[in-house]
This record gives C-alpha cells, structure tokens and sequence, in this order.
C-alpha cells in the first residue's frame, strides 16, 4: 500500500510538472501581438494548464498523505483534463492543417489569401463583427512602424522574411503595382483591378492595409505559425500525461485491492 502511493505521488509530481510547458506555450501564445487583438484566444490555454497545475498537486497531496478520496478525485478531474486538451489538440491542428500563403515572383516574402484559411478560422474571427475591434488594435501596434525603423532600402525590403500579419497589413498586395517609397509607404498608381486590396491600400500609419483581406488572412497566417510551434510542445506533454494517467490508475487499483487485501486477512486473524 506504502509502496502504491509512492508511486502515484511521483507520477503526479510529473504531471504537475507537465502543467508547466502547457502554461508556458499559453503565456508565449497570449504575448503576441496577433493574440493580444483576439481577446478570447488569449488565456484558454494559460487556463487549462492552470488546472492541470491543480489537479495534479490534489493528487500528490492525496497519494503522499494516503487521502484516497483526493485520489478518486485527481483521477476523474485528470481524465477530463486529458480529453479536454486533445480535443484541443485536434481542433488545432485541424483548423491550421490548410494555409494560404503564396509566393511573390523576386522577394523573399510571402502573401496571403484569406480562401486558403479554415472557414472555422474565417468565421470566427476576420467577420466584420470581430474585425474592428481586431483592426484598431492592430493600428495601435508596433507592427507595422516597426519595419519603418528596421528597413530602409527597397532592397533590404524585399529581400527580408516578413511575418504574415507584417506582409498582409503593412504594406499593399504586390500585384497592385504600387512603387516602393517606404516599407509603409508606397505611391505611384495602381492597378486597381488586379486586387481589392488594392483600392483599400492608404499611406495613413492609422490606415495602412489594415481593412484588406490580406490583412486578415495574414492575421490567420500568423495564428496558424504560431499555434503549430504550440502544438510541437503540447503533443509531447499530452503523451507524457497519458502515459503517467495510465500507471497512476494501474497504482490506484493495486493499492485498493492491497487494502482490501489487508482487511481480509485482519478479518481472518
């Protein structure tokens, strides 16, 4: 009996630590820009670790002072935690399997279109409800000016790795036609046939692309780079918690039938 809840005690000592990647892929998740503008993506994963934190400290607690009650309850919480992270897992990586990048003839950067993104993506955060509120925080940002501080010659432009929500709002689509003066500035006319973007296009700081369907699916861009990094570091977690939820169970078990093992016996004596 002893011997079980040692061994359930460590394995909640690896699933407490487990909860620590989860919280820490959720606070890099919510300090950046693109998520700091969509409020409710924010803190859902931040929260979920949070929860794992606590429920597997209630079974260490529960397994290192033999409260088998704490116990039952660490392992009904932890399953539902489980499935609630895959659940998410698979969301994820479903909503971010398809993306809508493409490449630009001469620079190194890319452009985006928002068909390429997941409808569930589109729906639920670039529909006119959610965009002004999205899109004001976005010309509040650094995003943008800071290019102008980084890049001075059309060359350097050009030849730089811009992040999708940089390539899609800061600047007008490509093929508009539009003449380098600044990596926010661009003059000369344009072909405002080629692109809806490109009559939306405004040499205002406050203005910018930031209405354009570029913009919104370079906003879907970045979410997506940045929720598949997430995921690299959420899958391990997930097995390494499935992994543990299984001894810890198998422990659990042993230690019940020890016990009534050992009132049999008491009852015999």
């Amino acid at each position: 009996m002893a011997m079980s809840n040692n061994i359930t005690a460590l394995l909640n000592f690896i699933a407490l630590m487990c909860s620590i990647p989860i919280i820490s892929a959720g606070i890099w998740l919510a300090s950046k820009p693109d998520n700091e503008c969509i409020r409710w993506l924010r803190w859902p994963l931040v929260f979920l670790g949070i929860a794992f934190l606590l429920v597997a400290l209630t079974g260490f607690v529960g397994a290192y002072w033999k409260k088998e009650g704490l116990l039952g309850l660490y392992l009904v919480c932890m399953f539902m935690l489980i499935v609630l992270l895959l659940v998410l897992l698979v969301l994820a990586f479903v909503v971010t399997r398809h993306g809508g990048a493409y490449p630009v003839p001469g620079m190194a950067f890319r452009e985006y279109r928002l068909a390429g993104f997941s409808s569930w993506l589109r729906d639920h955060i670039t529909t006119d409800d959610n965009w002004g509120g999205i899109r004001a925080c976005l010309a509040e940002s650094q995003i943008c000016p800071k290019l102008s501080r980084n890049y001075i010659s059309a060359a350097d432009f050009f030849a730089a790795h811009l992040s999708p929500i940089q390539s899609g709002c800061c600047k007008p689509p490509m093929i508009c036609g539009y003449q380098y003066a600044g990596p926010t500035t661009w003059n000369g006319a344009a072909n405002m046939a080629a692109d809806v973007d490109c009559a939306m296009w405004s040499n205002d700081p406050s203005q910018l692309c930031y209405n354009c369907e570029s913009c919104k699916a370079g906003l879907l861009g970045n979410l997506r780079h940045e929720w598949r990094k997430a995921n690299v570091i959420l899958i391990v977690t997930v097995v390494v918690l499935i992994w543990v939820y299984l001894i810890a169970c198998s422990a659990y078990k042993n230690a019940q039938t020890e016990e009534l093992f050992a009132r049999y016996k008491q009852g015999w004596a």
